[in-house]
Order: C-alpha cells, then sequence, then structure tokens
C-alpha cells in the first residue's frame, strides 16, 4: 500500500512536470507567434506607407512623358532624407527609425532608371516582337555610319591626288563649269540655307546652356539595385529611339509648344538653338545619304561615263590621262553630294527618301548641280512612295548615337518644358526618385528590437 502510493506520487510529480513544460512551450509559441505578429504589423505599416510616397508621383512626368518618378524635393528644388522620412511618418510608420539604404534617381547609372521605364512602355504598348522585327535593319545602319567615314576619307584623299597632279604639271583647273570646285563651296555655305523648304522658317527659340541638366553638377544616389535592375539588351538603343519618336517633336511637326520646337534633334545634337540643332542633324543626315547615293553612281555606267566626259572638256588644257581620270571620280563625289542635298530637302519636306538609290529615283542632273543654291535652283526634292520619311531617318540616327547623350538629353527637355510650359520652376529631373530600399528599426516590446528593409521601385 506504502509502495503504491510512492509510485502514484512520482507520477503525479512526473505529469506535472511534463504539464509545466508543455505550458512553458505553449507560452513560447504564443510568444513567438505574438512577436511574429508584431512584426508583420511593422512590416505592413512601412509597406503601406512606402507605397502610400511613391504613389504621390510626379503627374505631369507621367501625363506628358508616361514615365513614373517621385519629386524627392517635394516642389522646394532641394533633396533630403528628412522629406522621405517625413512622408513614411505622415502615412502610418511613425513609430520607426528609417534611414535610406539605397536609392536611385532617373539620372543614375547612365539614366538607367529611364531607360527602363522607356523600355517597359514601348513593350506595353506595342509587344517586343515589333521592335525585334526592325532589329534585322540596325545592321545595315551600322554599316552606313562605318562607309559614311570612309568614304569621306576616299574623298579628301582623291581631292589631295588631284590637288598633287595639278601641282606636278603646274596647272589647275577652270572655275567655271567645274562641279568639284562648286561642290567645295556649297560646302563652305551653311547648310540650312541649302536644304530648307521655301515656304518654312527655321525656329528662333533656344535654352540656356547653363540651365539644362546636362551641363550642371547632378545629384546621384547611392547603392546598387543589380537585384531588381534588368540588364539592357540588343533591343534597349532601338527601344529608346522609338520611346523618343513617340514622346518628342521635330523640324516636320505642325504644332510644337516646348520650350524647343526640334526636340529631337537637340537630343541628337545637344546645341542651344533649334537652328544649330536643325543644322546638325541636316549634316548627319547629308552624311547618310551621301553612302548610297555614292555607292549607286559608281555602278551606273551612263552616270559615270558623262562625269568623264565632263573631266576631259576640264582637263583638255592638261591632257594628262592621270588627272582626267582623278578629276572624274572627283565629279562623281561632286555629284553624290549634290544629290544628298536633293535628298535632305525633300526629307525636311516631309518627303520620303528610298534607302538603296536607283536610276529612276535619282533626282539631280550633272548639269543642275552647279545651280545648286543659285536663284535657278527651283527643286525642292521628289517624294518616292517605296522611301522612307524624316521620322525614320531620325530613327536610324537616334540608334547610332550614345544612349546614355541621348538619355541625358531627353531629360534636359523634360526638364525644360516641365519648368517653362507647365510652371513646374522647381523641377530637376536628378531630384526625381524611382527606386529606394530604407532599413526600418521599432521596438516590439520587452526592449525586443526589430529592424528590417523595405523596398520599392517603379517598373
Amino acid at each position: 500500500m506504502q509502495r503504491e502510493t510512492v509510485c502514484r506520487g512520482e507520477v503525479t510529480a512526473y505529469l506535472s512536470l511534463i504539464f509545466i513544460l508543455l505550458i512553458t512551450f505553449i507560452g513560447g509559441i504564443m510568444e513567438s507567434a505574438s512577436i511574429q505578429l508584431a512584426k508583420n504589423y511593422r512590416r505592413a505599416d512601412a509597406n503601406r506607407a512606402m507605397e502610400s510616397v511613391f504613389a504621390e508621383y510626379q503627374k505631369e512626368l507621367l501625363d506628358e512623358y508616361d514615365l513614373f518618378a517621385l519629386d524627392g524635393s517635394y516642389e522646394t528644388g532641394s533633396y533630403g532624407e528628412q522629406n522621405i522620412q517625413e512622408r513614411l511618418s505622415y502615412y502610418g510608420a511613425g513609430n520607426m527609425e528609417h534611414k535610406v539604404e539605397r536609392i536611385q534617381f532617373l539620372t543614375d547609372r547612365g539614366c538607367s532608371g529611364f531607360c527602363e521605364q522607356a523600355a517597359a512602355y514601348i513593350e506595353h504598348r506595342y509587344g517586343i516582337d515589333i521592335m525585334k522585327d526592325m532589329l534585322g535593319m540596325t545592321s545595315v545602319w551600322g554599316q552606313q555610319e562605318e562607309k559614311a567615314e570612309v568614304y569621306a576619307r576616299e574623298e579628301r584623299s582623291c581631292q589631295e591626288h588631284l590637288d598633287g597632279l595639278l601641282s606636278e604639271q603646274g596647272g589647275e583647273l577652270p572655275e567655271e563649269g567645274n562641279p568639284i570646285a562648286y561642290a567645295g563651296q556649297l560646302k563652305r555655305s551653311p547648310l540650312l540655307t541649302l536644304v530648307m523648304p521655301k515656304d518654312k522658317a527655321v525656329s528662333e527659340k533656344q535654352i540656356e546652356s547653363g540651365d539644362v541638366l546636362s551641363g550642371r553638377e547632378k545629384n546621384t544616389g547611392y547603392g546598387e539595385f543589380s537585384d531588381v535592375a534588368e540588364e539592357p539588351g540588343n533591343l534597349s538603343s532601338l527601344v529608346l529611339g522609338e520611346y523618343l519618336l513617340e514622346h518628342f517633336s521635330k523640324f516636320t511637326d505642325t504644332e510644337c509648344t516646348g520650350a524647343l520646337d526640334y526636340e529631337l534633334e537637340y537630343i541628337l545634337a545637344g546645341k542651344a538653338s533649334d537652328k544649330e540643332n536643325l543644322e546638325a542633324v541636316a549634316g548627319k543626315l547629308l552624311l547618310l545619304r551621301f553612302v548610297p547615293n555614292y555607292t549607286y553612281i559608281q555602278t551606273d555606267s551612263e552616270m559615270k561615263a558623262e562625269a568623264e566626259s565632263m573631266a576631259l572638256a576640264l582637263c583638255t588644257l592638261l591632257a594628262v590621262p592621270a588627272i582626267t581620270e582623278a578629276a572624274a571620280q572627283g565629279i562623281l563625289l561632286a555629284w553624290a553630294y549634290g544629290e544628298s542635298i536633293m535628298d535632305i530637302r525633300s526629307l525636311l519636306k516631309g518627303s520620303r527618301v528610298p534607302l538603296v538609290k536607283t536610276k529612276e529615283s535619282w533626282q539631280l542632273q550633272l548639269s543642275k548641280l552647279l545651280t545648286l543654291g543659285t536663284e535657278e535652283d527651283r527643286s525642292e526634292g521628289r517624294d518616292e512612295v517605296n522611301g522612307l520619311d524624316y521620322s525614320e531617318y531620325l530613327r536610324m540616327l537616334l540608334f547610332l548615337a550614345k544612349k546614355e547623350t541621348a538619355s541625358l538629353r531627353a531629360l534636359d527637355i523634360i526638364e525644360q518644358n516641365l519648368r517653362k510650359v507647365h510652371g513646374q520652376a522647381y523641377f530637376r529631373a536628378d531630384l526625381c526618385i524611382c527606386r529606394l530600399e530604407t532599413r526600418s528599426v521599432c521596438n516590439l516590446r520587452r526592449g525586443i528590437r526589430y529592424q528590417f528593409k523595405t523596398y520599392y521601385g517603379y517598373r
């Protein structure tokens, strides 16, 4: 009996210990769950506050350019981390300490935030397959740019060779009726006087070069976002160009209300005035068009024969075959240059020019080359149904341009337009936040401190 009582006592003590352990375990689980729940609440508060802060995006930037960005200056023109902290507290995360761990502005890392949003817009609007279909043409554009440099060197070499031969013979070609000399005069003339449509005046708008984003020291973010940012692909330059063509004005547009009328030309040239930008882009197009024109003229036997006949007439008194051959080549170069001027006239008028010339699409007769830019010159260029218009040639130039430079100049225009057209004098693109990560620290209870990170980025 006594033994049985002892056993019962041992069992009771054992069960009591198990019960205590069980209660402790349950209490621990409940405490852990309670702490985790408190953490979740704090995280939810921070996430909600962060989303609310980024919901204060710059409205005009979205309406005009389809870009999301948070004005980090809050209409003061000056960025401070306390701006973000105060807004987080205002939206319900005020019982925490916040520190910005990583931040990216639109202009950081070669304007990658701007480029990514531009790519996302084009992909959403048109689909990436359309861009891939166009990608096949980009190799042709690149080849034209390379050939333009080669032909420019060839032209200089041809002229130097001809000058050397003439110097050896102690003679010179006559000025009158000489396409080579006349082409030299054309190249020294202001290009716009040769290519501008007669019924259209050049815009006189200009901006202060020292007041633009690309001309001043920029605010920069810190921290890498390689874990969330997308790497640029082969399509990036083409997609950016498509975005720029859709959102910025050009010479052939009828209504322009921005700080500059020729915005795409500014993106390509970066000059302070519309006139300078248009002349620079016309020069780029002239060089681009010279390549297929000179390539074609070298294959046309009739045109080569005509050039040789004129060279022979110019070199009659010298009677040196080498000089005649060099002069014929110089005439072909001058003729291709004159045809390129005609092409630019067509483009600026709104007409189309084929990428590759044929006998039917060639515009300029050799005899008419000597009247280009004179009162007798009344031709404004033809419109070829199967050709490309001014926008499509700008697409080529935008693809060939440096992506970072084009992006920065596009933000120049955006900044100028928001300031001058929309009256937001405080706006600065290098203060526009597109990605942000904060580290938050909060007290839960009984001295428990919890820290966590919160990230948000526009995409």
